[in-house]
């Protein structure tokens, strides 16, 4: 097939070829193979060059900086501008929305705008314990227990399948029941040492089963002062749930809502905490719209005690911190209220 072209090309091209090798007369002629050898050579179809089909004035300011690369040195701006052109601008990256970040529908304020503080009286005044109402609001535990995630449930689930193996069905109802009995009587102490502002209920009670729960939140005792309330019930006006308060009172000059936990397990971070922050955060916002308290609360701490007395964790929410996990509490209480 190439040869075939080529004769054509010949044919087409032998008297153009003759005109420009014409031999004068009277010298020696060449063979005619020679002509066919260099018509061969000059009459060959050139390949096409791919670099003519580029777009040369879109890539006229590339072509420029590759070819004065000599003189020129890229710099960051250059590489910029050539990767512009080749792959267009950058595509900006967004990270993903997390679920904290979701803002409630209904949303009202951790702090009450609208409350009047009385002033600090120099007089000492009994703390606060207002009895819970049962009127038809739901509670912040009952809120909590109803808007666990899956993943809470699955866990919870198969903790308590661990324990029924171990301890049996009824064994693990009495391990339940004595576990609410100890927080009781722990809850109970702390109450009596607070207010007689005195450490005799806590040598009575060293031989009872709270022995262990009021040495290890020995140390955090000493940081607590100005109690304000204590077993005190709290409903917010506005959300419409209420709750029980274990304290109000100063931990290192901060007022803050204070909740006692036990644990047979170390909780050395909030995280081990679970959904106590939120509960917390709730007690918080109800005081503050409660017209039965004459202050407001900005801080929280969770103290985590252990029975065997090893010294407790106490665990501090600074104002910015209650403020994230009011936001988390308010979605919580949107998701119940869908639900019911």
């Amino acid at each position: 097939l190439v040869r075939m072209q080529f004769l054509q090309i010949l044919s087409r091209k032998l008297g153009s070829l003759e005109i420009l090798f014409q031999i004068p007369s009277g010298q020696k002629q060449f063979p005619c193979t020679c002509l066919s050898t260099s018509a061969c050579a000059y009459s060959k179809k050139k390949k096409g060059n791919s670099y003519e089909q580029v777009d040369q004035e879109k890539y006229k300011n590339l072509v420029h900086s590759v070819t004065s690369y000599k003189t020129s040195a890229q710099t960051p701006e250059t590489i910029l501008e050539e990767d512009n052109l080749l792959y267009g601008p950058p595509a900006k990256h967004r990270p993903p929305i997390q679920a904290g970040t979701k803002t409630p529908k209904n949303w009202v304020p951790l702090i009450n705008p609208s409350k009047r503080i009385l002033p600090v009286s120099s007089d000492s005044k009994a703390p606060v314990k207002i009895g819970l109402q049962r009127a038809k609001m739901p509670s912040v535990t009952r809120i909590l227990q109803q808007t666990l995630s899956p993943q809470q449930i699955f866990y919870l689930e198969r903790w308590k399948q661990k324990m029924i193996k171990e301890l049996g069905k009824e064994g693990f109802e009495e391990y339940t029941k004595n576990l609410f009995l100890q927080g009781e009587l722990f809850h109970s102490a702390l109450e009596s040492i607070f207010l007689s502002e005195e450490m005799a209920a806590r040598d009575q009670g060293e031989d009872d089963v709270v022995a262990g729960y009021l040495s290890s939140v020995e140390h955090v005792l000493k940081d607590i002062s100005e109690v304000k309330a204590l077993e005190s019930g709290v409903h917010h006006e506005t959300l419409q749930y209420l709750g029980l308060v274990d304290c109000v009172a100063k931990y290192r000059g901060q007022l803050c809502v204070i909740d006692w936990k036990t644990s047979e397990k170390p909780k050395p971070f909030l995280q081990n905490t679970y959904d106590n922050p939120l509960q917390v955060a709730a007690y918080i916002g109800a005081i503050n719209h409660d017209a039965n308290y004459d202050f407001q609360v900005r801080c929280g701490l969770i103290v985590v005690a252990y029975k065997d007395g090893a010294p407790a964790h106490p665990h501090f929410m600074d104002p910015d911190l209650c403020s994230q996990y009011w936001n988390k509490w308010l979605l919580r209480l949107e998701e119940y209220m869908d639900k019911n």
